[in-house]
């Protein structure tokens, strides 16, 4: 059996990153914005001015955690917030908000993660950027 399989594409995840940008900018904060695709692999990255070098690989594991696990990120923060340990040990986790997996037509293609500011503040950016992709 065959399935006709939704990519992301490179303009998809250029308009998100513009849209996610345009938040960061708006609330003047210094981030990195990631996108991956449905296999965790990096289809963009944007470092934007200031932010601290940092961020790069944490936005990337962000945006991978979400994808290889279909959720967001803040789900493990939560869990360890209430004592749930054992997820610290659960590999290719962060348990840290900001990573928000990317759904089309009830299809995971992709994720996204952000990384520089508070990370409820992330998450914002990041949620910005799905909801361009979406509109």
């Amino acid at each position: 059996m065959t399935v006709n399989k939704i990519i992301l594409t490179l303009d998809d995840a250029k308009k998100m990153a513009a849209a996610a940008e345009a938040e960061a900018k708006r609330n003047e904060w210094q981030v990195v914005i990631v996108i991956v695709d449905d296999g965790g692999h990096l289809l963009y990255l944007q470092r934007l001015d200031h932010a601290q070098f940092g961020s790069i690989d944490v936005a990337i594991e962000k945006a991978r955690a979400a994808i290889a696990f279909r959720r967001p990120t803040k789900i493990w923060e939560e869990n360890i917030a209430q004592g749930q340990l054992r997820y610290l040990n659960l590999p290719g986790t962060l348990p840290i908000e900001g990573g928000l997996p990317i759904v089309v037509n009830d299809q995971f293609v992709g994720a996204i993660g952000v990384s520089g500011v508070r990370s409820f503040q992330d998450a914002q950016i990041a949620q910005a950027g799905i909801d361009a992709l979406l509109a």
